[in-house]
């Protein structure tokens, strides 16, 4: 039995590694076409311009499903499906476009035994209702005040720089977990069962448990058909390092065709692989839980930037306002202007939304104080307000797109 599967792979490796370079191949046509030919001419001096096209609705994530169809039946996980099957797994509209990434192996066993009751319907409502509480009322309006504060000549106060920093630390979560509540919402709603893919990764104590809790379902991805097939952690120190180095690097490239991108990546793994190395320390073990948390959120305050900003000239000029290396005197605004009550509430909403919230005492207490008929009924009320609330911002025109549609 072991010779005659040994002798299937061997001969399916080939095809396996044929489709996979196709499939990835589109991606890196379509989305690093143009830093690839900037790193070329920069190496060899030449001249070479990349031909601009529209890239494919979600082509990173369809990418990412077509890998694990493929890498799922190499391995014997699970079996290939029609195509029909194949073709509602890459294009199931709730995740094509900013994920949840859904393994194959995960898909393919809920086609056939979806089952769908009134529990699920009013769980998948409120997610989606949720959800769009969370893009409408919270991250665009963070993104609102974001763009309505402007980087004079002179710069920018330090509070208001420190602000709309961390205004933006708030955004990037509130905006993709509302989406990710939305599409796993609207996929109950069909049947399909999709794993959570945030878990209050501001609640983190360390770099490497934020990877644990932000965007799960990438992690896993990286985990299953890079960071596994490479070796993992069987292999010696060394060789996880490095296989952590090149996961993290990919994540950066996978985010953006940008240096911001992989210098994101890099800063990222930097510390998950410090983190692995100081982790039997005894004086990293007996660091207080609130001071690694303090250092876990000041390195993703600082990275998140990197996004927002993927000119380094606009993060220089950012960083050189946080520090106040620019007269104050010939600003004509400063935070006294930009943070209204308004916007100072909403702050402290998303933070403690964003944190405490995680805390498992509370989620215990939440659950009980729900369960019986009139907790319930409290629960859907107020969930409903917020959904009439998040309607109302979109009419007032504060809707954004999501900012992972661009990835």
């Amino acid at each position: 039995m072991s010779d005659n599967r040994y002798k299937k792979i061997s001969w399916a490796l080939p095809w396996l590694c044929i489709s996979v370079a196709g499939v990835v191949f589109c991606l890196v046509y379509f989305k690093y076409a143009y830093i690839l030919a900037d790193a070329w001419n920069f190496l060899f001096r030449r001249e070479i311009k990349a031909q601009s096209y529209l890239a494919p609705l979600g082509i990173s994530f369809i990418t990412f499903s077509a890998v694990s169809y493929l890498m799922d039946i190499y391995r014997g996980d699970e079996a290939a499906g029609s195509l029909l099957d194949c073709a509602l797994y890459l294009s199931f509209f709730p995740k094509v476009v900013s994920g949840p990434v859904v393994l194959w192996k995960d898909f393919k066993k809920q086609i056939s035994v979806r089952t769908q009751n009134i529990d699920k319907c009013v769980y998948s409502l409120n997610r989606i209702m949720l959800g769009f509480a969370k893009k409408l009322i919270l991250a665009d309006q963070f993104g609102a005040f974001i763009a309505g504060v402007t980087f004079y000549e002179g710069g920018m106060d330090p509070i208001t720089t420190l602000g709309t920093m961390f205004a933006y630390m708030l955004q990037i979560y509130f905006d993709f977990s509302g989406y990710s509540d939305i599409a796993i919402g609207l996929a109950r709603l069909f049947g399909f069962e999709f794993k959570e893919n945030f878990n209050f990764p501001y609640c983190s104590k360390s770099v490497s448990e934020f990877w644990r809790r932000w965007h799960i379902s990438l992690g896993t991805w990286f985990r299953e058909y890079v960071y596994i097939p490479m070796g993992g952690s069987r292999r010696g120190k060394r060789n996880t390092i490095r296989n952590q180095a090149v996961v993290f690097l990919l994540t950066g490239i996978w985010h953006g065709a940008g240096w911001s991108y992989l210098l994101w990546g890099g800063i990222n793994g930097l510390f998950v692989i410090l983190e692995r190395l100081v982790a039997d320390k005894k004086a990293y073990q007996k660091t207080p839980n609130v001071v690694k948390w303090f250092l876990t959120m000041t390195i993703t305050f600082i990275a998140w930037q990197l996004f927002r900003f993927p000119d380094m000239e606009d993060l220089k000029l950012c960083f050189g306002s946080l520090f106040a290396q620019y007269p104050l005197t010939e600003l004509p605004y400063t935070w006294k202007y930009y943070f209204d009550a308004r916007i100072i509430f909403l702050m402290i909403v998303g933070t403690l939304g964003s944190t405490l919230f995680g805390w498992e005492k509370l989620k215990i207490w939440c659950k009980k104080a729900t369960s019986p008929g009139i907790g319930f009924l409290i629960q859907e009320l107020v969930i409903f307000v917020l959904f009439i609330v998040a309607i109302l911002c979109m009419v007032n025109s504060t809707y954004s797109p999501f900012i992972y549609f661009q990835y």
